[in-house]
């Protein structure tokens, strides 16, 4: 939701951030508070719920079996679909939430399409007849934080608590295959999301970069760089967003620290997806980090 600021105001704002400062003494690269929690809808593969301040996502995961695409027949498929509650911001009532909910599942695909980003060979049942099939819904329940980040987050999130079944392919005579799934629910491959990007949004407030802004924050931007980054600091996509500017020095430069943040960022994402797998479901809840 956007706030209505003075100039003044906005000059207080400028000024505090071209000294390193902000409102709530964050430094200009700092997060707030994030929350992951892993395997919280029964009824999917994979599933995550992430907070990110007033930032609320849930992510479920299905796989299901289909025919490839005949142009890649030894490749299953990722789908992303994302909808915003009417409830998550005033802005979202009506259609209000369509615009926004394209661009998040058009800059995930467009981070996922590298072929490093996830090993779709993988997900090969029959090379030219069965591949599994990822649906990935994102439901965006509240918007007060660095949407686009959280989003990537909790996609991770998901894919990496996505257990596949295990099956048992029985050839007939004539060469057709009879597909079933194992009855052990233990019987389970996981997905190897290592190379799976997190997406970092630095926002141009005055001459300097801030991640995760505030909503005072996002009325001083004037320009936006978001950044798909993976754990290992390799780049699958950049979109500029917003009215300004860059200067093509500055974007380099930028692109360099956005690295780094994207790198530490996975990294986090990785140590709390680790804790949150080694413990038991009774005792399990929010992993925290800033």
């Amino acid at each position: 939701m956007a706030v209505s600021l003075s100039e003044s105001e906005k000059t207080y704002i400028i000024q505090n951030i071209q000294d390193d400062l902000r409102s709530d003494g964050r430094s200009c690269l700092d997060y707030r508070f994030i929350e992951i929690e892993t395997d919280v809808i029964s009824s999917c593969n994979g599933s995550s719920h992430v907070r990110l301040a007033n930032s609320d996502i849930l992510v479920g995961v299905k796989v299901e079996l289909d025919e490839p695409d005949p142009a890649k027949p030894n490749e299953g498929r990722i789908r992303i679909f994302v909808d915003c509650s009417a409830n998550a911001d005033p802005e979202f009532e009506g259609r209000g939430g369509e615009d926004i909910a394209d661009d998040i599942s058009m800059i995930l695909g467009q981070a996922y399409s590298s072929p490093q980003c996830l090993d779709l060979e993988s997900l090969c049942v029959i090379p030219g007849q069965q591949v599994w099939i990822l649906y990935v819904d994102i439901v965006i329940l509240e918007c007060g934080g660095s949407l686009l980040d959280a989003a990537s987050m909790a996609v991770k999130a998901a894919l990496f608590n996505t257990k596949i079944p295990s099956l048992v392919i029985n050839y007939e005579t004539e060469g057709r295959a009879e597909i079933d799934v194992t009855e052990d629910p233990f019987d389970v491959k996981s997905l190897d999301t290592s190379n799976i990007p997190c997406l970092v949004t630095l926002c141009r407030v005055g001459h300097q970069f801030i991640v995760d802004a505030t909503q005072e924050e996002e009325e001083c931007c004037v320009a936006k760089l978001v950044m798909a980054v993976s754990e290992s600091g390799t780049l699958t996509a950049v979109r500029k967003c917003g009215p300004g500017s860059l200067h093509p020095e500055s974007i380099l430069d930028i692109l360099e620290t956005g690295k780094e943040i994207g790198i530490m960022l996975n990294e986090k994402v990785k140590q709390k997806l680790e804790i949150e797998k080694s413990t038991t479901h009774e005792g399990k809840g929010f992993s925290k980090f800033e």
